[in-house]
């Protein structure tokens, strides 16, 4: 199974283009901090590249800045290509979903959207009683 899931910042703006048949195209970077401490006691960050497609290219585009913090879902891909007769690799996660922090300051605490076939849903907060909860 090719499962990644990742929560970090934004590095720069989404790189929102269009394929010629009017696919959208989100190119990005993401920071995550790593969870433990270098030998002198620093968090490092790995810089992620993702790529987003069809809706879900369009939303993060419209909703994600530099330095946002939001999280995305989806599997790695590994390019290979060979060039003056040296093997070439970019590993870059294909999105299949994300989440960012809702920039609404009416209360709401997260929004989320979901991509499956390019396509994504909006799942606002649900108010649910505490005995409703089976924990």
């Amino acid at each position: 199974m090719n499962v990644i899931t990742l929560t970090g910042n934004s590095v720069k703006d989404i790189d929102l283009k269009y394929t010629p048949n009017g696919k959208a195209v989100g190119n990005g970077t993401i920071a995550v901090r790593r969870d433990f401490k270098n030998q002198n006691g620093e968090y490092e960050t790995d810089f992620i590249n993702f790529v987003a497609l069809g809706g879900a290219a369009e939303v993060m585009a419209n909703h994600i800045s530099k330095g946002d913090k939001f999280g995305i879902t989806g599997r790695l891909q590994i390019r290979r290509w060979e060039k003056d007769g040296k093997t070439n690799y970019f590993t870059e996660v294909i999105v299949n979903s994300f989440d960012f922090p809702s920039k609404n300051t009416k209360g709401q605490n997260q929004q989320q959207r979901q991509t499956n076939n390019n396509s994504y849903d909006n799942y606002g907060s649900i108010d649910i009683s505490d005995d409703s909860l089976p924990f």
